[in-house]
């Protein structure tokens, strides 16, 4: 097997390689670079998943699949997982520690292109761009109804200015807006470069225009945003989640939107995925844009994600500790 650097990998027996929640458009680079691995299209759970699984020593996965320590538990050969994200809260590290499995992630597949999406979900809200494409295909051509807002001067509350909060700061400072954050730690070049101040979580709550969630889900991030931090925002306050869904308090976003008081809910991602009454409320409103997670679904990022979980399963094969190994705490 030739790696990309141009290695050739010879693992000193036959590794049994699974690939999980393929989709149909990568099956080809897959397919390409290991022709003997096992290849499934869809997302497997329970017994599927551990049958499929069963002798495989390496094996990766997107978010959508769940490798809960039962599952490991199930899996005598394995390995290595490749978790083809950022995130790794779908597999229990514990489990895979005691069992001294390897655990690599995609530390930055694609943050410009999720920070991208957030300015996409702003404007297309802000400038009525569906409404408005709707009016002209009827037979309208008015603009009537469809004044919109500028974000030249609006202060943007960006909480969590990791990889994507940096990308998101980075394209409001170039539209002129005024940049408040949150985060455990400040970051001095956005502060010094892009005039980001950071200040106290109730500050930026009530400081901010627009406020947008970079994040991860942990118990201490779960409904950060509630009913009683959406009463400390400004009357009109724009939320927008491209983070985890856990973050929002569904009910409380969406008595928010009823209310007024939430000008516009802009939702890559929601509490409820599964369940599309419990977010009926939120889909249904007229001043809430919904889109199906597709933030990271980008050409670039895709390319970038199977590349960088292609070459730790190289790096392994070729007896060297993969590059983006998480550390199983």
């Amino acid at each position: 097997m030739v790696g990309q650097r141009g290695k050739v990998y010879n693992p000193p027996m036959p590794t049994s390689i699974v690939f999980l929640d393929v989709d149909s458009e990568d099956l080809a680079s897959v397919k390409k670079r290991f022709p003997d691995a096992e290849i499934y299209e869809g997302v497997l759970e329970g017994e599927q998943l551990v049958s499929a699984c069963k002798s495989a020593e390496v094996i990766s996965f997107f978010v959508h699949t769940k490798f809960s320590a039962e599952t490991i538990n199930q899996l005598p050969n394995l390995k290595l997982i490749c978790a083809r994200s950022v995130g790794y809260d779908h597999i229990d590290l514990e489990a895979c520690k005691k069992k001294g499995i390897t655990v690599c992630n995609v530390p930055d597949y694609g943050s410009h292109v999720i920070a991208e999406h957030v300015f996409a979900l702003l404007l297309s809200a802000v400038r009525h761009v569906a409404e408005a494409d709707d009016r002209v295909e009827a037979g309208e051509f008015n603009y009537d109804g469809l004044r919109g807002i500028a974000l030249r001067g609006k202060t943007l509350g960006i909480i969590g200015t990791g990889k994507i909060g940096k990308k998101v700061a980075q394209i409001a400072h170039g539209f002129g807006m005024k940049i408040v954050a949150v985060d455990k730690c400040s970051n001095s070049e956005l502060e010094d470069l892009l005039n980001v101040q950071y200040v106290e979580f109730s500050q930026l709550l009530s400081q901010s225009d627009i406020v947008t969630l970079h994040v991860p889900a942990l118990d201490s991030t779960r409904h950060m945003i509630n009913s009683e931090s959406i009463a400390q925002m400004k009357d009109g306050v724009i939320i927008i989640n491209t983070a985890r869904g856990e973050l929002i308090e569904s009910f409380a976003l969406a008595e928010g939107l009823k209310s007024g008081k939430v000008r516009y809910a802009l939702l890559d991602v929601m509490e409820h995925e599964k369940n599309f009454e419990e977010n009926k409320d939120l889909i249904d409103h007229p001043n809430a844009v919904t889109t199906p997670h597709i933030a990271f679904y980008a050409e670039e990022s895709m390319r970038n994600m199977y590349e960088d979980c292609f070459e730790s399963i190289e790096q392994y094969l070729a007896g060297e500790e993969p590059e983006h190994t998480v550390e199983c705490k």
